[in-house]
């Protein structure tokens, strides 16, 4: 049975209008994207079969564009509309910390942070930089390594922080393995950069590492 042929409040995107994106199954809120199906099946059908699939709706997201464009009911232009939304996403994201909510909504920095980090397979290093009202002056990615780890230099982030003139900063990077504990070494780094930005009476507000989820070092006590 075609979507359309079903009751009104279980089309999905009528459901959506109604009771809002979060009330979605991930298969429903694919198949708004996919918006047609198939002969046979409907766009949710083949979103169920797309998530079995790839593994799920991260997987799918992830995909390089050769094993996105194989999937059935799926293609170049589609990779095309799906690359494009996800970036409006992150800069969706971007603006509201360029607003000033960074610290005020610690929740939407982690947001952020986690869709700019997340999904590189080697660990990335990087740093928000504030003013001294902690509205966003600048976001950079400083280090990159392998899957095993990146090499800090805090020297290097001493002379961001003074090119950008910023009064504090939050230090990110992610886990490429998913698992968001910190390591000792991210402690330790996490402590010689405190120190040495705190000469420059800069402080380092906190250490969020991004993985399946994200994990604050200010929130778990760690600075």
């Amino acid at each position: 049975m075609a979507i359309s042929d079903w009751p009104a409040d279980e089309r999905p995107r009528e459901r959506l209008l109604l009771r809002g994106p979060a009330a979605l199954s991930d298969a429903e809120l694919l198949a708004i994207f996919l918006r047609t199906g198939v002969a046979g099946k409907s766009a949710v059908d083949i979103s169920r079969e797309l998530l079995s699939h790839f593994g799920g709706l991260r997987p799918l997201l992830q995909a390089d564009q050769a094993a996105f464009c194989k999937a059935r009911g799926l293609g170049a232009a589609k990779y095309a509309q799906l690359q494009a939304v996800l970036e409006m996403g992150r800069r969706h994201l971007a603006a509201s910390l360029a607003r000033g909510d960074a610290i005020t909504s610690p929740a939407a920095t982690r947001a952020f942070l986690s869709a700019r980090l997340r999904d590189y397979p080697f660990e990335v290093f990087a740093c928000l930089f504030l003013d001294n009202r902690h509205r966003m002056l600048a976001f950079e990615e400083l280090f990159r390594g392998t899957i095993d780890g990146a090499s800090v230099h805090p020297r290097e982030i001493v002379r961001r922080v003074l090119q950008h003139n910023a009064a504090a900063v939050i230090l990110a990077h992610n886990h490429p393995s998913g698992v968001a504990e910190p390591s000792h070494a991210d402690e330790a780094i996490t402590r010689r950069l405190q120190e040495a930005l705190g000469l420059l009476d800069v402080r380092v507000l906190d250490h969020v590492i991004v993985a399946d989820e994200t994990l604050s070092f200010a929130e778990r006590g760690l600075i």
